[in-house]
């Protein structure tokens, strides 16, 4: 940096006000345009974009200088603040009324021609953006993004310190545990042949902090799974983490509301109603066909299983009477919306999400079109219907099979598709709910065991205790996630205190008593010296991040994320590594 100059204001502060006040300014050349007997350059900092005027008879030697300059050099300005000609201002940026005149240039660093403008909607493949991503964080949307985020991080800390919190850090380097995704391992050089693990959550660690007495604690934390990646998935992402003692699912909820609302009304200005509407996994999963609904339209789903099991439409009747289910959309006001070719392409869809096919009827003011109407008697149509809160105009569609979870999450995913095409989302709308009472266990069809549906630290609910071991599938979890727009941001449960209700979940699991102190023995043994009743929740903070924003992939919210592929194109890693490190690890790579 030049000594003689010394930054005085940021390009994007600067207002009528400052007319006349002599400013050093400096920066990145965003453009650079000469006019003949006039060289202007749009001067970019992190605040924004001021215009620099260099005028030969104001001062000439700084002219001269700035034929030198091309976009993205960095450079500082010392200049005084002018008022534009009405004719000249710009209304597209907070500095349009004033423009800098230079009287003092000096070239901090020049710069190669970027790879791609540094701009706004550009047209670049993401994997050149990735390889230059300090090209790309300098794009006003992307440093948005990044500013976005820390304003979250901070109110969370604002809102949780009020409210009694305390942050504290847990390791990094840790023990691998089962039950849960695919660990990233870290091979030991002093113990050689062990591993650490790295968290994939400060679930355990959280635990035992409720133990220690912390009785309030949060984090904003690093974890990491070796999972596959999608939209919405990384390696290693960011969690918010809480935990609270003396607790139970109402407290839980009721905290995380207020801080729900405190974090979006402070970074997004969007008011935020509480409370959310709370529904039941089984609920969820009947009306939506999901337990990450997307309420922003309607679209329910409506069971007609014992109507069609009265009908002669075999596709209907035996999949009722083997245990299925049929169950219905009406897409209200929509039959003429659909050409026979469009449902067809609906029939191909439904398919692709799983189901055998797919049945429609169409209600029009001149009765009724269907090619399954014919197996129906006119009061058992009438019936289904009326079942439907069928009016003409509507068109109604039906999945039907033996496997009750298909026709569900087949029909779910068709309605997400509807919701879609219809263009019925509210993309500006935030709605929050909460899917609570998820099953405690699911049966594991490889393993021929039950897993938790969460993790085995989470509490049964008080009535369904009996059933642990006589019906395990019927228990549900004290436990709940929060839904914003069809995606979950957030879950969490009132966790198991007592050891003998722990023994019991371990033995349902699976697990000898031997096996569960090998791998969770430093939590047991806390737990043997006085557990406070406690409970928590973990939001993905990448995936709340990106859905305030409005944004389609997490890896706009991240300063630097990895591709599909858990790939980082700039650093290009991972790579490998000299023999002399695996030697010292005392391991060999085979291929």
């Amino acid at each position: 940096m030049a000594e003689k100059m010394k930054r005085t204001h940021h390009c994007g502060s600067l207002t009528i006000d400052n007319s006349g006040n002599q400013v050093t300014l400096m920066g990145w050349v965003q453009t650079r345009r000469d006019h003949g007997g006039l060289i202007f350059i749009d001067l970019r900092d992190r605040s924004g974009i001021v215009q620099v005027v260099f005028n030969p008879e104001y001062n000439l030697q700084a002219f001269e200088k700035a034929k030198e300059i091309k976009n993205e050099f960095v450079i500082a300005v010392k200049g005084k603040v002018l008022e534009r000609p009405k004719e000249n201002i710009n209304p597209k940026i907070k500095t349009g009324e004033i423009e800098v005149y230079a009287d003092e240039l000096e070239i901090l660093n020049t710069a190669k021609t970027p790879p791609f403008p540094v701009e706004d909607d550009i047209k670049v493949d993401e994997s050149l953006r990735l390889k230059y991503r300090f090209i790309d964080l300098r794009r006003p949307s992307m440093l948005h993004n990044i500013t976005f985020r820390h304003k979250v991080n901070k109110a969370i800390r604002e809102f949780l310190d009020e409210n009694g919190f305390i942050e504290v850090e847990t390791p990094m380097l840790t023990r691998s545990t089962p039950e849960g995704a695919r660990d990233f391992l870290v091979p030991s050089r002093l113990n050689p042949g062990t591993f650490y693990a790295l968290p994939q959550s400060p679930q355990l660690f959280k635990q035992i902090l409720m133990v220690a007495g912390i009785e309030r604690y949060y984090q904003i934390t690093r974890c990491f799974r070796d999972e596959d990646l999608r939209a919405d998935r990384q390696p290693e992402f960011t969690q918010l983490d809480i935990e609270m003692s003396f607790v139970d699912v109402d407290d839980v909820i009721s905290l995380n509301e207020r801080l729900i609302k405190y974090v979006v009304e402070k970074t997004t200005g969007k008011s935020v109603e509480i409370p959310f509407r709370r529904i039941t996994y089984k609920d969820a999963m009947e009306l939506y066909g999901t337990d990450k609904p997307d309420t922003r339209f309607g679209l329910e789903m409506v069971d007609v299983t014992d109507i069609a099991s009265r009908s002669e439409f075999k596709v209907f009747s035996e999949a009722a009477h083997a245990g299925g289910k049929v169950k219905g959309i009406n897409i209200k006001s929509s039959a003429e919306l659909f050409s026979r070719r469009q449902i067809d392409e609906l029939v191909e869809k439904a398919k692709e999400f799983g189901a055998k096919g797919l049945a429609w009827i169409s209600y029009s003011s001149e009765g009724i079109k269907s090619p399954i109407a014919k197996f129906f008697s006119q009061e058992l149509l009438e019936e289904l219907l009326k079942r439907m809160e069928a009016q003409p105009g509507d068109l109604m569609i039906f999945v039907a099979d033996s496997d009750p979870m298909l026709v569900l999450t087949s029909l779910g995913q068709l309605r997400v598709h509807l919701g879609r095409q219809l263009d019925l989302i509210d993309k500006n709308a935030l709605n929050f709910l909460w899917v609570v009472e998820f099953p405690l266990l699911e049966w594991d069809e490889e393993e021929k065991r039950y897993v938790a549906m969460h993790h085995p630290f989470t509490s049964p609910m008080d009535e369904d205790l009996d059933l642990l071991e006589k019906e395990p599938a019927r228990v549900r979890a004290k436990a709940y996630d929060l839904i914003l727009n069809g995606t979950e941001v957030g879950g969490g449960s009132i966790r198991i205190h007592k050891t003998e209700i722990q023994e019991r979940m371990f033995k349902v699991l699976g697990f000898t008593k031997e096996r569960a102190w090998n791998s969770f023995g430093f939590l047991l043994r806390a737990f043997e010296y006085g557990t406070p009743p406690h409970g928590g929740i973990a939001y993905g903070l990448d995936r709340l991040v990106m859905l305030l924003l409005g944004l389609n992939s997490i890896r706009d919210c991240i300063a630097f994320p990895k591709t599909q592929n858990a790939a980082c194109l700039m650093t290009e890693a991972p790579a490998p590594v000299e023999p002399k490190q695996l030697k010292e690890l005392h391991i060999q790579v085979t291929n």
